[in-house]
């Protein structure tokens, strides 16, 4: 798994752990649910930085608490 798709994942487990969907996750990060719908798209293969953070700060966590999961431990390489 490559870590846009990680992030993904991580943000749907979110998500759902908290009964929340993707439109509230936008109103609360201060994004437009386009984005976030955009960013979950598996033709996307980026995500901007600034949008994982605000997605964080919506969900009230930090970025080392984000991170801080085994779905990030065995990433694919990314140099191609």
């Amino acid at each position: 798994m490559k870590i846009k798709e990680a992030i993904v994942v991580r943000f749907r487990q979110l998500c759902a752990d908290r009964a929340i969907k993707y439109n509230q996750l936008a109103t609360r990060a201060g994004v437009t649910p386009s984005t976030v719908y955009s960013m979950m798209d598996k033709r996307r293969k980026d995500v901007s930085v600034i949008t994982v953070k605000k997605l964080c700060d919506g969900l009230d966590i930090s970025i080392p608490e984000f991170y801080n999961d085994p779905i990030f431990e065995n990433l694919e390489q990314e140099i191609e």
